[in-house]
């Protein structure tokens, strides 16, 4: 009885000194720089006639997305200028010239009016042709030239029907003016065809290419590209890795796009001085259709080909990129004159193409790269997930031991005393 009683006691103190210091958070600050001009999302959406076809939820293609973008519209960031564009909205009739001419701005990029934005969504009515190509270059110039995040989000049922003009040749042509401006493509139909069109789009301006067969899938990937585009722009230096470490490039800290092939090794060079610490990091997104279950993994190891440390992480096929990071602190030496380390960074994934897919290019690769000062002392280090909360919870659980084993005394003499009695 008297052990049970002080088994209880300890536990209670304990648990309540673990509560405490969960009560405690670290301080953290933060800072996010932002650039002169406001970030632009221009919306496109496909408005053919194809977009009455009702395999959506029980409803039409068109019906889910007036869904998703009213909700996209309540979820705009206020610093983001959004506008919408629509193509194949207005001309039902069979002149494929006139069809190819049908793209008008529905509503003109700037401040969001959310109530007025909304309203113009609710009056579009499946329509006409797949006008792709001439829409994205109005979609550019709604945009503008000038410096920013700038970002356009197409949505499609079909594949362009306005031939000769390839919009993944149009898609080229802007990417090559040099104005900073991402294509991110959504396919509402898991086709071959129009997969392969919605991809190159994509691929030519660094953007992404999803599959989306349900509303709240819409939904949430147009939101996630809408609040990507308010994130502060940096950009990325083109670098090309290496089959193996002795030819890698070496790098310095920054930020570094690349492209890996399915199943393939891209290798790096950094240069780690003594009292110095690796950061690395690694994004590698899933720019078309790829069978589930896949990873990537990133390797620091030395020149002779010793593992240092590794950082990996497994993907189901429910997001589109994939990423993890490692650290690698180097020891101080007593040497002043200690040379720097050489470390190769390896970046392998398990990505496996679909039926169909092309190999080449390769996927989107993000290589983060930091070399900061290393840690002078243990506090500095995290130590069980704990960083330096650690002492802290050592002492509260040094505080619950005693409070119970006080306890377990003070109830094992007030029996003493009441036998006696």
């Amino acid at each position: 009885m008297i052990r049970t009683q002080r088994l209880a006691a300890g536990a209670c103190a304990l648990l309540a000194a673990l509560t405490a210091g969960l009560a405690f958070p670290t301080a953290a600050a933060a800072g996010e720089p932002t650039g002169e001009n406001a970030p632009k999302v221009d919306l496109v959406l496909d408005v053919s006639g194809s977009m009455r076809t009702r395999d959506i939820d029980g409803g039409t293609r068109m019906a889910a997305a007036k869904q998703a973008f009213n909700e996209v519209l309540d979820a705009t960031p206020e610093e983001v200028q959004l506008g919408i564009r629509t193509l194949g909205a207005d001309y039902a009739g069979n002149d494929k010239r006139t069809g190819c001419k049908d793209t008008a701005q529905l509503y003109p990029v700037g401040p969001l009016d959310r109530t007025e934005a909304k309203t113009a969504v609710a009056t579009l009515s499946p329509t006409g042709w797949t006008p792709i190509g001439p829409a994205l270059l109005k979609a550019a110039d709604d945009l503008g030239a000038d410096a920013g995040s700038k970002r356009i989000v197409l949505i499609s049922d079909g594949e362009d029907t306005c031939a000769p003009l390839d919009p993944c040749e149009v898609a080229r042509e802007i990417a090559a003016k040099g104005i900073g401006l991402t294509i991110d493509t959504l396919g509402l139909v898991p086709n071959t065809k129009l997969r392969k069109q919605l991809s190159c789009i994509a691929e030519a301006t660094g953007g992404t290419y999803t599959s989306v067969e349900h509303t709240d899938e819409l939904t949430d990937k147009v939101n996630q590209l809408v609040d990507r585009a308010a994130d502060p722009v940096v950009t990325p230096v083109a670098t090309e890795g290496a089959g193996a470490c002795a030819q890698a490039p070496a790098l310095k800290s920054g930020l570094y796009t690349d492209r890996e092939e399915f199943g393939q090794q891209r290798w790096y060079k950094v240069d780690v001085e003594p009292g110095k610490e690796l950061r690395a990091s690694v994004s590698v997104a899933a720019d078309r259709a790829v069978n589930p279950d896949y990873g990537v993994l990133l390797r620091a190891v030395t020149v002779h080909g010793r593992e240092i440390v590794r950082g990996e992480a497994a993907g189901d096929g429910r997001t589109d990129v994939i990423s993890t990071g490692l650290r690698y602190p180097k020891a101080e030496s007593d040497d002043e004159e200690a040379a720097a380390e050489t470390v190769c960074l390896q970046v392998t994934n398990s990505f496996s193409a679909a039926s169909g897919v092309k190999a080449t290019p390769g996927m989107p690769l993000e290589l983060t790269v930091d070399v900061v000062d290393g840690p002078g002392t243990s506090r500095d280090v995290a130590a069980f997930g704990l960083g330096r909360g650690w002492w802290l919870l050592g002492v509260l659980i040094l505080t619950g031991f005693l409070a119970g084993v006080l306890w377990g005394w003070l109830s094992r003499w007030r029996v003493a005393v009441w036998r006696t009695n």
